[in-house]
């Protein structure tokens, strides 16, 4: 009986550590730019924090921690965060979809598969190099668009968030 009952706590645990790998891997979409370009050009009374990275980049992932936690200070707030995954699309079940299960990514988190980056990237910002990490804040209530290229200065960074956050009412 107590065997009975420590291989169904050891299955449930399975299953569960499974179900949670699962779970957040489904979120992750492979879109096009024209997708992510609808998504830039649709905020309404959000403001929308798009940020470019890779799982093969060191600084990425080293600050990717402090967009996650920025996502919860923000998340009661007008403000939305997407990750773009520039990592290749046939990357998506082996490294992608394991990097965001493993660090607990709970924002949105798109790849973006458009091979000829020369195509897209002066739609995002006309000076990026192409530079990763990067990441764009758009309030087009505000008519505001921001680019910053490389890791960020968080602290200019939030600076500039908070400048572009519409204010919310207090329930």
């Amino acid at each position: 009986m107590v065997l009975k009952r420590g291989s169904l706590i050891v299955t449930f645990g399975l299953y569960l550590s499974v179900f949670q790998l699962f779970s957040q891997s489904e979120k992750v979409q492979v879109i096009h730019f024209e997708d992510l370009q609808k998504q830039i050009n649709n905020v309404t009374d959000t403001t929308l924090v798009v940020h470019f990275w890779a799982t093969w980049c060191r600084p990425c992932v080293e600050e990717l921690s402090n967009y996650e936690r920025l996502s919860l200070e923000f998340a009661k707030k007008k403000v939305r965060f997407l990750m773009v995954s520039l990592d290749f699309p046939k990357d998506l079940k082996g490294k992608v979809e394991p990097f965001v299960a493993k660090n607990s990514i709970n924002s949105e988190v798109v790849l973006l598969d458009e091979p000829d980056y020369n195509a897209w990237i002066d739609d995002i910002d006309k000076e990026w190099s192409g530079t990763i990490p990067a990441t764009l804040i758009v309030n087009l209530t505000m008519r505001k668009r921001i680019f910053f290229e490389g890791q960020a200065n968080m602290e200019k960074f939030m600076e500039e968030l908070k400048a572009m956050t519409p204010a919310v009412e207090a329930n």
